[in-house]
Parts: structure tokens; C-alpha cells; sequence
């Protein structure tokens, strides 16, 4: 039975504290709509979509407005598109990309994920063409987020494509570099993808997965940090990890409620909680300023890795005792560009892109909506990816990489892309190349800790 103080707890979360349903998102398997005919597949791709997704935005208006949850995105995750080309033995694989962007306008959803590669141990036949194609497919598309999971613990690093995904990265932002190298920014790289992913661009519905699922995206920095201001003075390390896990507790429970709703309404099973804070632009709603709520001077200094492991750490527990099913990323993300902390920090100084790097080990993904000089060389971009996917496949955890390179700007300039995305500074990276340890090419052997069986 909910008590009065948990209902208005609740709605003080919602009006004052930026708690929101991130995203519903829709997995949709696309593994039966294959042809060698690649026009007849891009059909079979737009008419199962539509006809899967027909009702998700409705039923998410629907369920925002009986409950008062805000719900900010509709999303449709499907199938890597890598597997779905490879009969078609066509090099125009961009008919699919166009194909997701007229179902996403036709559905009204705001994003739609998969057109991705899984080439963690090698290219399939449609991965390479796919991968090639990417810096067009997000220039004339406006909806579609692409992925390529480039590595995992199991299978090592394929470092044919780390190389191939640095001039794939530069050329996309290239692209688009009319529209603040937007391309760019739908665009990661991953080692140990998950396939239950409901948040974007790294979301792809995975050939583990039932033919249709639900997956939701909860989020609520702000609320974290409201608690830890409210009455996290004088309080323990330990005291603090618990109000964590008990506020995460709190924001999952809101998460499953519209999970299971849904569900129900849409006919389709449930799949997973994914409670990721997940920051917004917003004021106060920062992963950055809840690690300052806990005692840093500003995020990036000295001891930031660890206040972001403590926080990671209790927003699992606490999430995972409020759902039956959590899953996809769930953790803290630092996105700079969308965390107003983690711009304020990155701008005077205390946060740069080696300091990131570090606390990637320890959070639930990787560096993201990082802004980089436009001049960077695709090697160095490919170094960078690889660097992060090795801490991914060494630590068995799931890490990421979406650069933008900012087209014509250097460090203290730039990028502003609106929406959740928010604005990004052009932030400064390592002297030196790696190019001749980038072109050697061949797989970066798995760890030790793969065998386990």
C-alpha cells in the first residue's frame, strides 16, 4: 500500500527534480525480413516496424498522462542491420538506413537504433559494407542512431575495424558538418555491447532477444542530488552509498510501473529496467554535480573516480532489488556535451579527456558526447577507441566512444546541438600518434580472464 508521503515525494520528484522516464523503447527483431532482393527487404524492414509500433507513441501519451510520468522519448530499437544486409550483396545498404528514418516519421518516434555491425572477431559478409556506408546513412537520415561493437571480453579487439571506425567517425562528422557534425553524435562504438540497450545511439535489438520487446530507460540525476543536498551533510561514505541505493530504489520502482503498463498494452513482453542517471542539460540535472554534492571542489579533480564509483556502485544495488528484470547499461553515464556539471567542469579546466578516460572504468559506459578538434587525425581517433575498448575488455564491462569532431574548430571553441544533446566544448586531446601501432591491423588477443569455462 503507497503512502501519502510517497506519492508526494514522488510528485516533488517529478515537478521540482527532474525525474522522467527517459525513453520506452521497442526491441524489434528484423531477422525475418531478409531477401536477397534488397528493395523487397527495406520493405519488409518499414512494413514490420510500422506494423509492430503502430500504437507505442499513443500508449506512452496514454500512460504519461493517466500517471503524470513524464515519458521524453519514444524510441525503436531492431536488429543489427549488418546481419539483416548480408544476403542482399549490395554495396547501397543506405536503403535500409532510409527505410528506419521513414518508419521512425511515420511512427512519430524521436529515435530508431540498429542500423549497426557486431564485429567483435571479424567482418560478415554486410558488416564491412554497412560500417562503409555510415557517414551517409546518418547525413541523410534524421532519426536513425548507428553502433559497432568492435571488441569484447570474449573475442578480444578486431583492430581492423578500430582502424576503420576512426576515418568512419571523422567522415561523419565531415558530413554533417553543415549541422554541427550531428552525424557524429549518433554514432559509438562499443566493446561488450549489451543487446538489451533501451537509451540511444547504442541501442540494437540483439538475436538473443524475442521477436518484440520493451524495454525502459529511467533516469534522475537530479533527484540523486536532491537527497544528498537535503540530508547528506555530516554523513558517512557508507551512510551516502545507502541514501543512494534508497533513492535509485525509488526511481526504478516509477520505472517497472510504466514498464509493465506498457507491457500490457501493447501486447509485448517486458524486457528490462535499464536505470542509468542519465543527465540532461537542465539545471540541476547532473551527474557531475551529485559527485560535487558528495564533496569534490568540481568533477574531474582528485578523487572523482572514486566518489563515480561509489555512486555506480549503489545505483546498481538499488536498482536491481526494484525490478524483476534490470538491464542495459543501468549505472551513471557522463555524458559531457548533455551534463551542465560536466560542461562547467571541462570549460574551466578540472575535466579533460585523460581524466574521462579514467572514470570510464569504473561507470556504465564510456566517453560520450566528447567534442574534439576538427583537425584530429582518423589514427588518433581509432586510439582513442581502441584505449577505451580495452578497459572494457579488460575489466569484462561495457564501454563506448562517441566523438564528434568539431569541423573547422579547435580546443575553447564549441559545438551546440539542441535538445538533450546539449552543447558541447571543444575539448583539447594527447599530443603524439599512434598510427603505426593502429595500422598493424590483425586482433588484440582476449584477456586471460575470458576462459572461464
Amino acid at each position: 500500500m503507497l503512502e501519502t508521503k510517497d506519492i508526494l515525494e514522488t510528485i516533488n520528484m517529478i515537478d521540482n527534480e527532474n525525474l522522467d522516464v527517459r525513453t520506452i523503447t521497442m526491441g524489434i527483431s528484423l531477422l525475418d525480413c531478409m531477401d536477397e532482393d534488397i528493395n523487397k527487404a527495406s520493405e519488409k524492414v518499414y512494413d514490420k516496424v510500422c506494423r509492430y509500433a503502430q500504437d507505442l507513441v499513443k500508449t506512452g501519451e496514454d500512460i504519461e498522462r493517466e500517471y503524470g510520468i513524464p515519458i521524453i522519448h519514444k524510441r525503436i530499437s531492431v536488429s543489427p542491420i549488418g546481419m539483416i544486409a548480408a544476403p542482399c550483396q549490395s554495396k547501397n545498404i543506405v536503403k535500409f538506413a532510409k527505410a528506419l528514418d521513414k518508419a521512425a516519421d511515420t511512427l512519430g518516434v524521436n529515435f530508431i537504433g540498429g542500423y549497426s555491425a557486431l564485429v567483435q572477431k571479424g567482418f560478415s559478409s554486410g558488416d564491412y559494407a554497412l560500417i562503409e556506408s555510415i557517414p551517409e546513412a546518418l547525413s541523410v537520415t534524421e532519426k536513425v542512431c548507428s553502433s559497432v561493437n568492435i571488441g569484447s571480453t570474449k573475442a578480444g579487439l578486431n583492430m581492423d575495424a578500430v582502424k576503420m571506425m576512426g576515418k568512419i567517425v571523422k567522415q561523419t562528422a565531415e558530413k554533417t558538418a553543415d549541422r554541427d557534425c550531428i552525424g557524429a553524435a549518433k554514432l559509438v562504438v562499443f566493446c561488450n555491447a549489451p543487446e538489451d540497450n533501451p537509451f540511444m545511439a547504442g541501442a540494437f535489438h540483439g538475436v538473443g532477444e524475442a521477436d518484440c520487446v520493451i524495454n525502459v530507460g529511467v533516469s534522475g540525476p537530479g533527484v540523486v542530488r536532491a537527497a544528498l543536498a537535503k540530508d547528506g551533510d555530516g554523513k558517512t561514505i557508507d551512510e551516502i552509498a545507502d541514501m543512494v541505493k534508497k533513492t535509485a530504489f525509488k526511481i526504478t520502482r516509477m520505472g517497472q510501473l510504466v514498464a509493465k503498463e506498457a507491457s500490457k498494452r501493447l501486447c509485448v513482453p517486458f524486457g528490462i529496467v535499464d536505470l542509468s542517471l542519465a543527465p540532461t542539460p537542465a539545471v540541476g540535472d547532473s551527474v557531475a554535480y551529485i559527485l560535487e554534492e558528495m564533496g569534490l571542489e568540481s568533477c574531474g579533480c582528485h578523487g572523482t573516480t572514486a566518489a563515480l564509483a561509489l555512486l555506480n556502485d549503489a545505483v546498481k544495488k538499488g536498482g536491481v532489488m526494484a525490478s524483476s528484470h534490470v538491464g542495459g547499461l543501468s549505472g551513471a553515464f557522463i555524458p559531457v556535451s548533455e551534463d551542465a556539471g560536466m560542461i562547467a567542469a571541462a570549460t574551466k579546466g578540472t575535466l579533460d579527456i585523460t581524466k574521462l578516460e579514467c572514470m570510464t572504468a569504473v561507470c556504465s559506459v564510456g566517453l560520450d558526447m566528447i567534442v574534439v578538434p576538427g583537425d584530429i587525425s582518423e589514427d588518433k581517433i581509432s586510439a582513442i577507441i581502441a584505449d577505451e575498448a580495452a578497459i572494457g575488455m579488460v575489466n569484462s564491462k561495457t564501454t563506448a566512444v562517441r566523438l564528434i569532431p568539431a569541423i573547422g574548430k579547435k580546443a575553447g571553441e564549441q559545438l551546440s546541438f539542441g535538445g538533450l544533446l546539449g552543447t558541447g566544448p571543444v575539448m583539447a586531446v594527447r599530443e603524439g600518434e599512434a598510427s603505426v601501432f593502429i595500422n598493424r591491423g590483425g586482433r588484440l588477443p582476449a584477456p586471460l580472464q575470458s576462459l572461464k569455462n
